[in-house]
């Protein structure tokens, strides 16, 4: 006799735990993939294909860039987009909308943010050419992070993945107001008077209760052009879009028909984790060894980014969790103790995809760029393993207990369009 187990609706959560991580094991083997390849006899041809010029002319539109710009300025606009989707749904109807709930990771994230960034000048501080890249060490990858936290199975509470989440997202935020601050290049008025337009365009549709998710697509497409020649780096075009597309509040129903940020947000999930950011991973961690010698290993830059990551992160988040649930100013996660807290701490300091885009904006010198490679690759490692060490040394909860917190996750309340 066969049983069938009910069909339960996932929540918007749990469907963005479960792919993320997923794609975070695809992000693992494109970085692997793309160092194997760097350092092979494949290597000038994949150096020589991301050089290579695609584009042309559409009447006034001149678009022609290198393989490895469209991947980073217009691929990466698709993560941001959903970057900014998963943000706006979290704040309005998720972990994020509840204060209770938020203070212990945003503050968390702050500290995460401001002490690498602190151990990255004081490395390059002196240095002009390379302390420009203070913001490299201070992003989580949320799909690495994820990706390698699911490798531990029940020895991480579901509160620690949801802990890791919200932390992940406000760094995201929080290196998406720095991109727009330290790392926009000069501005062109006209393009950008357009792109002011064109947001305009997108609240009107807003306001007038516009759910067809395509004239918002093709208004953003316009944007993410204005913006790529307003001086603005074009990824922030996606941040922008995602906080004008309508969220109807629907628990427990990612792909929720009435909701047209909940389809955008579905319909992006795959693409994203699976092709977009494995990509981007191929096309940027490539990095040739010929030629490294141990003093490149450890100059200020590559050494401020790795000790910033593996350091500055655990420090940051770890010692302001400690801070507030010490304080009672926030509770500990649920099932968690502070070995494993630490441990997801360590996490925290895989920076891999925003850190490594970071520093494409921060430097334009090839030498440059692969130092930051070099740093960024090994604190990123350094922190994978030894957080997982970490984790693997506690106990895990209580199996009912553990099921009793994923039953939690669909648990969402509110209505409402915004």
């Amino acid at each position: 006799m066969t049983h069938h187990r009910p069909n339960r609706p996932l929540s918007a959560l749990r469907d963005f735990l479960a792919h993320e991580a997923s794609g975070g094991y695809v992000l693992m083997v494109a970085a692997a993939l793309a160092l194997v390849v760097a350092n092979s006899p494949l290597a000038g041809a994949y150096f020589g294909t991301l050089k290579l010029e695609l584009g042309g002319h559409l009447g006034p539109i001149h678009l022609r860039e290198t393989v490895l710009h469209w991947i980073n300025d217009g691929l990466m606009a698709l993560f941001f987009l959903l970057v900014g989707l998963e943000i706006k749904r979290e704040v309005l109807d998720g972990q994020l909308s509840r204060p209770s709930q938020i203070v212990l990771p945003a503050v968390a994230a702050f500290g995460g943010v401001v002490v690498p960034a602190l151990i990255f000048l004081g490395f390059n501080i002196a240095d002009p050419a390379t302390r420009a890249g203070w913001a490299i060490p201070s992003a989580t990858d949320i799909a690495f992070a994820l990706g390698v936290l699911a490798l531990m199975g029940s020895r991480a509470p579901t509160s620690l993945k949801i802990f890791l989440t919200a932390i992940a997202i406000i760094d995201d935020l929080a290196a998406i107001i720095i991109i727009a601050l330290f790392y926009t290049a000069e501005l062109h008025l006209v393009p950008l008077a357009a792109a002011g337009g064109l947001l305009l365009a997108l609240l009107a549709l807003n306001r007038f209760k516009v759910r067809a998710l395509w004239p918002y697509l093709i208004v953003g497409l316009a944007l993410w052009y204005c913006v790529l020649e307003s001086g603005i780096h074009a990824t922030l075009a996606g941040v922008a879009l995602a906080m004008f597309i309508p969220l109807r509040r629907s628990p427990g129903r990612p792909d929720a028909h009435d909701s047209p940020l909940h389809r955008l947000e579905h319909a992006l999930h795959k693409p994203v984790a699976f092709v977009v950011v494995p990509l981007f991973g191929f096309a940027n961690a490539g990095l040739s060894f010929a030629g490294i010698t141990m003093a490149a290993v450890i100059a200020p830059l590559p050494l401020g980014v790795a000790l910033g990551l593996f350091l500055g992160k655990q420090l940051g988040v770890f010692f302001t969790a400690l801070a507030l649930i010490k304080l009672k100013l926030a509770d500990m996660p649920r099932d968690a103790g502070w070995k494993q807290l630490y441990g997801v701490s360590l996490l925290c300091g895989i920076g891999f995809t925003m850190s490594l885009f970071i520093g494409n904006l921060a430097f334009t010198d090839p030498l440059l760029i692969d130092e930051t490679k070099i740093g960024v690759l090994a604190g990123s490692i350094l922190s994978a393993l030894v957080g997982m060490a970490v984790l693997a040394s506690g106990r895990p909860p209580a199996p009912e207990r553990q099921a009793e917190d994923e039953a939690r996750l669909p648990d969402r309340d509110g209505a409402g369009e915004s």
